[in-house]
């Protein structure tokens, strides 16, 4: 009978298998390290770049504003006012003309809930020159003109929506309720050009009984 005796001091071991797999493993960490660090590099220039973009528009802006300080400091000199307002009452007369209240009409009746109309409708020019609507509607119910006001705000031809003022309607109107309600109007070509965006669908609307 034959007889096989390992007379070694140490268990045998496979180097290269053992070296083999351990190469792969560190090679793979390697290449992920390498991959991280690339990234990192690469977001932290384009943060560099994005900060520097940033602080650009920030300075053109504050010169804007500067300027337009320095203009509205000019018109409302006590020798200036009336130009100014000479200036402000034909750019409300511009705008005002400009305005299809076809369109006006059109784009609210698509928002206008049920039971809920229109009472009278106000245009006027806020500060910032955009047309802004106050206008009266009635309802049977405050949660209409709530959902009224979100439509709008959600709608491409209206912005900054709000509930101004409710109060109990008179009588023989057939309402329960009337709503002062403030938007601005976006008109078709505007808002052709500026799409709205998503962050502002479903925002938050003032409302002040």
């Amino acid at each position: 009978m034959r007889l096989d005796i390992n007379l070694a001091s140490q268990p045998y071991e496979d180097a290269r298998r053992f070296w083999l797999r351990w190469g792969v493993a560190l090679g793979a960490v390697s290449i992920l390290t390498l991959a991280l660090v690339a990234i990192t590099i690469t977001g932290w220039f384009a943060a560099r770049y994005d900060h520097a973009t940033i602080a650009s528009y920030r300075v053109q802006i504050a010169q804007r504003d500067a300027i337009r300080e320095q203009a509205q400091a000019y018109l409302n000199r006590p020798e200036n006012r009336s130009t100014r307002d000479q200036s402000q009452f034909i750019n409300e007369l511009i705008e005002r003309k400009s305005l299809s209240w076809t369109h006006v009409l059109e784009d609210l009746e698509q928002v206008m809930p049920a039971r809920v109309h229109l009472v009278s409708i106000q245009p006027q020019l806020d500060d910032d020159n955009e047309l802004q609507l106050k206008m009266i509607v009635g309802g049977d119910s405050r949660d209409k003109a709530i959902e009224l006001a979100q439509r709008m705000e959600e709608s491409k031809h209206f912005s900054q929506t709000y509930i101004e003022t409710e109060h109990t309607a008179t009588e023989g109107t057939g309402d329960k309720v009337e709503f002062l309600i403030n938007g601005v109007y976006v008109p078709e070509t505007e808002a052709a050009l500026t799409p709205l965006p998503a962050a502002t669908a479903g925002a938050t609307k003032r409302s002040r009984p």
